[in-house]
């Protein structure tokens, strides 16, 4: 059914189309969405993963930038991911990039983004996260994804990130220190140990005891992402998100001409597969186990959940698939799983 859908709906300007879903999202968050939306099948108790001091109903969540303000939560955990990971968020708000900045690459089952943080930044989010805790009811695991403002200069980049932790600590499940957009000028460049570890220092203190997560580019070479492990050892974190969208175009089966038309951005979905494998074993080859890996990049089905899994990631998410396969598409991965009974 949501393939007809889908055919009709990648004629409508993607960015559009995600602010639908974002509509269609919230209402599966109501009473009367959840009673609509409620499951055949129920997920099995061996889908639970502990981690982060939390535990995780299953280790499907949803990456980074489908949830930039904190708006559709209780809709994503009705629509079965375990955990919702929001934002990225910034110490200001900010509109992010000009558009067009969202694209589609069917042929790939892809998408390229230049959005740029764009979010109502640090004080609405954390008040709606106040609002969802004292609320209660049942809530995924919640992480948040904090990042720079675009206008603030390098060197001063650790202050926007303290600022956000000061406010956002409290109220997330755990942080995650974003250093790895390609939409961002500059930002890539806090992967670097001179820039990283300041920062991500900086955020542990002042996080007290909300687990820290660093998320890193799949474009690092293999040197520079163990240069990262060893950051995240040295200073006691969390573990390592891996990882953001690639800027590279290499293998695409969309016409050149058309991708150059689209211009830059970070290149997301199926594409990506191969390259969250060869980052993942890199990452777990110098990781201790008890740390976490959150693995992200071309998670489109089941298959692709449990290739992650076992190659030693502790948690998955996704983004693309979500938008590719619909609203159901985190039932269905846990279904082609084996973990709805």
């Amino acid at each position: 059914m949501y393939e007809a859908l889908f055919s009709v709906l990648k004629r409508l300007n993607p960015e559009f189309t995600h602010h639908l879903g974002m509509l269609v999202v919230r209402l599966a968050g109501t009473p009367l969405g959840a009673l609509l939306l409620r499951p055949e099948k129920t997920l099995s108790p061996a889908m639970r993963v502990e981690t982060l001091g939390s535990t995780f109903e299953s280790p499907l969540g949803l990456a980074a930038g489908f949830d930039k303000n904190a708006v559709g939560i209780r809709g994503f955990h009705a629509l079965g991911f375990g955990h919702v990971e929001v934002g990225t968020v910034t110490p200001k708000a900010q509109p992010g990039n000009p558009r067009p900045r969202l694209f589609r690459l069917p042929e790939d089952t892809a998408l390229i983004n230049r959005m740029g943080f764009n979010n109502d930044g640090v004080d609405a989010v954390a008040r709606r996260l106040k609002t969802l805790r004292a609320r209660g009811g049942s809530l995924p695991v919640i992480g948040v994804n904090i990042g720079k403002n675009k206008t603030t200069p390098q060197e001063n980049a650790l202050d926007d990130y303290v600022a956000c932790t000061t406010a956002l600590a409290q109220y997330a499940d755990y942080l995650v220190v974003n250093v790895s957009s390609p939409n961002t000028p500059g930002l890539r460049g806090l992967q670097e140990r001179s820039f990283l570890e300041p920062i991500l220092r900086a955020v542990r203190d002042h996080a007290e005891d909300t687990p820290v997560l660093v998320k890193i580019a799949p474009d690092l070479s293999d040197d520079a992402i163990a240069e990262v492990v060893d950051v995240v050892c040295d200073l006691g974190l969390a573990g390592i998100v891996a990882t953001n969208t690639t800027i590279s175009r290499e293998g695409l089966a969309t016409p050149v001409d058309v991708v150059a038309r689209m211009g830059e951005g970070g290149l997301s979905g199926a594409p990506l597969a191969a390259r969250s494998v060869d980052v993942l074993r890199i990452v777990r080859h110098t990781l201790p186990r008890e740390y976490c890996v959150i693995s992200v990049g071309g998670v489109m089905s089941g298959d692709d959940a449990q290739r992650l899994l076992d190659n030693g990631a502790t948690l998955i998410q996704a983004y693309t698939g979500f938008v590719y396969r619909g609203p159901f598409f985190a039932r269905k991965v846990l279904e082609e799983m084996g973990g709805l009974r």
